[in-house]
């Protein structure tokens, strides 16, 4: 059968490497929504490929005939709730794909994630509305995606650890002192991943392992004691899982977005892709070191937040979009980020995550709060 999809973020980077999945599988997906930001041109190349029935965009400008246009990021539940749909992929990246997360999952579609901010915002909300309606969540992240495959050898009850690795981005060596002077273009070179810039700062910072680690918690209800980060600078391992009799699974592959997202797409089967085989023998051998907090603050000051629940990890996640944007704009340093962020925490009153009102409000107040101290991070 053809699976019918939203694509949500399809200008993206998750968003392109979806449609290279769907466009080597034409006979078993089909696109009826994308939903994008103001890309015009890309978007505009997307709709006369695949032909959506609807398609949702923040730029007033675009028109497609004979398609229905809907603004961002209203459109997004549209989106997300179409009747023609069967599965949503959340390939976005912020706040505003939260709403539309929680009606898919009312509407009982099937959902692949790679928007980090709904589950570390409102995973208390989303998870057990899913599993309430039934809805298996699936994980586009690379670690998020080997732990759901690995978690396949054991029962739940059975699993002791969770093992997330880092590259260690960009900066894996760089003295701390030299951190403060490291640029915007410096910060953008990742090691091993094609990405988007915002999470590519985040994989600098390490804000988006601390991020995942929040994620995992909430996607496996798993305590985020029983969750570890290593350094694991080639990239193949992309997460292990311990089991209590002693044995630890864990999966490899290329660095390749592709595959996670085709997982996502075609679970529970498994379709031929075109990605680059492993092979061990080339790579030679696999190294792995701790993560140093005391260089990498943030992946410290998300586990604080996620540890301590509440709205605080959506404050986390606030500020970091107001800082990575303000270190974009060269208003802050590189290490200014992390100490925007810890600052902000500090003056924050946390409050049970009940509905989604407090979830906003706590973002509202975060990013104001960011905004108007960033200059003194300069």
């Amino acid at each position: 059968m053809v699976t019918r999809i939203a694509l949500l973020g399809s200008t993206g980077s998750v968003g392109r490497q979806t449609l290279d999945v769907i466009e080597q599988h034409p006979d078993d997906f089909r696109i009826v929504a994308l939903a994008a930001g103001h890309n015009r041109d890309e978007l505009a190349r997307q709709v006369h490929r695949h032909r959506p029935s609807l398609v949702v965009t923040k730029d007033p400008a675009s028109s497609f005939a004979g398609i229905e246009t809907l603004p961002s990021p209203e459109g997004l539940i549209a989106a997300a709730t179409h009747p023609d749909v069967d599965l949503v992929v959340f390939a976005t990246s912020g706040h505003d794909a939260i709403s539309a997360t929680i009606e898919a999952i009312r509407h009982k579609k099937k959902i692949a994630i790679a928007n980090k901010e709904a589950i570390v915002c409102a995973g208390d909300i989303i998870m057990p509305l899913a599993r309430s309606n039934d809805v298996v969540i699936r994980p586009i992240d690379s670690e998020h995606s080997a732990i759901w495959q690995s978690l396949a050898s054991g029962p739940a009850k059975s699993l002791k650890r969770i093992t997330l690795t880092a590259s260690g981005g960009p900066f894996r060596g760089t003295p701390a002192r030299e951190l403060a002077s490291v640029t915007y273009q410096q910060a953008l070179k990742h090691p091993n991943w094609n990405m988007g810039s915002k999470i590519t700062i985040d994989s600098a910072t390490l804000v988006n392992k601390g991020l995942e680690l929040i994620e995992a918690h909430h996607l496996f209800a798993i305590p985020q004691r029983q969750i570890d980060v290593v350094v694991h600078p080639e990239q193949i391992i992309h997460s292990l899982v311990e089991f209590n009799d002693g044995n630890t699974i864990a999966q490899l592959s290329v660095p390749d977005m592709r595959l996670p997202i085709q997982y996502a797409l075609t679970y529970p089967n498994r379709l031929p892709g075109d990605a680059r085989q492993l092979d061990l023998v080339s790579i030679g051998s696999l190294s792995f070191e701790q993560v140093d907090v005391d260089r990498f603050p943030s992946l410290r000051l998300a586990r604080e937040a996620g540890e301590a629940g509440g709205t605080y990890p959506t404050v986390f996640s606030a500020v970091d979009e107001i800082a990575v944007e303000a270190f974009a704009r060269g208003r802050i340093r590189f290490t200014g980020i992390p100490r925007l962020i810890e600052t902000i925490l500090s003056r924050h009153s946390s409050e049970p995550v009940t509905g989604l009102d407090v979830v906003k409000s706590a973002d509202e107040w975060a990013r104001r709060e960011a905004s108007r101290l960033v200059s003194e991070f300069a």
